[in-house]
């Protein structure tokens, strides 16, 4: 997909704020500080679209990105921070399965994990319930740049294992910084938005 003039759509906190569209859409989740904001900025070739948190655990919002009136990009609150109140961590996790569970518009979720460390349970939980829900997913391992290259086919290896995950699902290796993995992540996004993008621009 060509990216021309990708913006800031709008913020949500509830169903009724999400956009009234029937543009497909394309959410990440991942844990707290794991690069989600960083991934999307790369991904639209912009520097500050999403704001990439100075501190993990403050992103307690939905957050939508339109590209071009074809394609939102939504991005989830963060999980897994532990300096917040028990409270707090599951009321962002309501918004975002409250998110993932009802909204028709949804082609793919694309889990977000470090290639430095090991799945965590919070990510096994995300992941198992990712899978329940049926929709198309995929796994990208972010911050490739911090890892040797030698040690990359092993972390992939304790990645699939940890989440239990099945030969079908793609993970794709990532990074902000040296900007490995674009082409590859698009050609995921686009093998599930292409028909609905044709569909939209017929209308």
């Amino acid at each position: 997909m060509k990216v021309k003039n990708p913006k800031y759509e709008l913020t949500a906190v509830k169903p009724d704020q999400y956009p009234s569209t029937t543009v497909p859409e394309v959410a990440f989740v991942g844990r707290s500080n794991v690069g989600k904001s960083s991934i999307i900025n790369t991904l639209l070739n912009r520097k500050n679209l999403a704001r990439v948190g100075q501190t993990p655990g403050k992103t307690r919002q939905i957050n939508f990105y339109n590209i071009d009136d074809t394609l939102f990009f939504v991005d989830l609150p963060g999980y897994g921070y532990a300096k917040v109140s028990k409270e707090e961590r599951k009321s962002w996790g309501k918004l975002a399965e409250t998110y993932l569970h009802i909204r028709d518009q949804l082609r793919l979720i694309i889990m977000l994990v470090d290639i430095r460390h090991k799945p965590t349970a919070d990510d096994r939980l995300m992941y198992e319930w990712i899978c329940t829900t049926g929709i198309p997913h995929l796994v990208v391992a972010t911050k490739e740049d911090k890892v040797k290259r030698s040690q990359i086919a092993g972390r992939m290896k304790e990645i699939k294992e940890t989440l239990e995950m099945t030969d079908e699902v793609k993970v794709i290796t990532f990074s902000s910084l040296k900007r490995t993995g674009i082409d590859k992540l698009w050609g995921a996004i686009d093998l599930h938005v292409l028909e609905d993008n044709i569909e939209h621009i017929e209308e």
